[in-house]
């Protein structure tokens, strides 16, 4: 058995994407963030549908189409395949934990 909240380090250099668990069509991961965003140049655009949500901090999401979405704790949302989007702030005080699903 494993716990979500336990091995969170103090410091993070970068963000941490940590693969929890992965089948044929879904893929589970442990994001955590501290002040980092995605790089200034491209965006994400994946080829599986995205299921996230935010269980500690904040942050927000920045669509190509110039949607901007702030997340806090007990927000989630769903983002389409192909649906082009990066993360252009986290909380640089607390570590933003995040639970991302992908599937297809």
């Amino acid at each position: 058995m494993n716990n979500f909240f336990t091995n969170i380090p103090n410091q993070l250099d970068k963000e941490v994407m940590e693969n929890i668990f992965t089948s044929q069509n879904i893929r589970i991961e442990r994001i955590l963030s501290r002040g980092q965003t995605s790089p200034e140049q491209g965006w994400y655009d994946q080829d599986e549908n995205e299921w996230v949500m935010v269980l500690e901090g904040a942050g927000i999401l920045l669509f190509e189409t110039g949607k901007q979405i702030t997340m806090e704790k007990g927000d989630y949302l769903h983002i389409q395949a192909h649906e082009k989007h990066k993360v252009s702030w986290t909380t640089p005080d607390d570590t933003t934990i995040w639970l991302a699903v992908f599937y297809w």
